[in-house]
């Protein structure tokens, strides 16, 4: 029995059923949709935040975590790292004065599959729309859609 699974910020679903869907809406935060196509395996995350502050430095370790928690659930469904694929998905300067949070989750995102090897077959990031995407974890399909009615905020840079 398919059903749709609904993520919001720091969650993930993964699944081999065919006809599950997978369901989140995106402003400044990341997702990655993984797919294995020989096991018919998918997963996606909801990354609020991929790097913070620690002192004077940044710590990965979220968007790490974020990452590592949809491999492995894949993986105790058949999949296979070195046959994951991915697409990204977000990364939109949702509020005007702030910094680009979205900028960076983009870049955490990109640069951990990089250096995992993992291909990123596609990406529609940045700009200043929400987007709500769906999908299919069975087949590895995204469909994605900009949400109009998602205006940018304005608010001034406190010194």
């Amino acid at each position: 029995m398919s059903a749709r699974k609904v993520i919001t910020q720091g969650s993930f679903a993964v699944s081999s059923t065919p006809g599950d869907e997978i369901s989140t809406l995106l402003g400044s935060c990341v997702s990655c949709c993984l797919w294995d196509e020989v096991a018919g395996v998918g997963g996606m995350n909801h990354m609020l935040l991929s790097r913070r502050r620690v002192g004077e430095g940044l710590s990965d370790l979220s968007g790490v975590n974020a990452m590592e928690l949809v491999i492995n659930d894949m993986i105790k469904l058949g999949a296979y790292r070195n046959r994951l694929v991915a697409k990204v998905f977000g990364g939109a300067r949702m509020v005007k004065g702030l910094s680009d949070i979205g900028e960076e989750n983009v870049n955490f995102t990109l640069g951990f599959l990089e250096a995992e090897g993992i291909a990123c077959l596609g990406k529609s990031v940045g700009g200043d729309m929400a987007r709500q995407l769906l999908f299919m974890p069975h087949t590895g399909v995204v469909r994605q859609r900009f949400v109009q009615d998602a205006p940018l905020e304005e608010r001034p840079v406190t010194a």
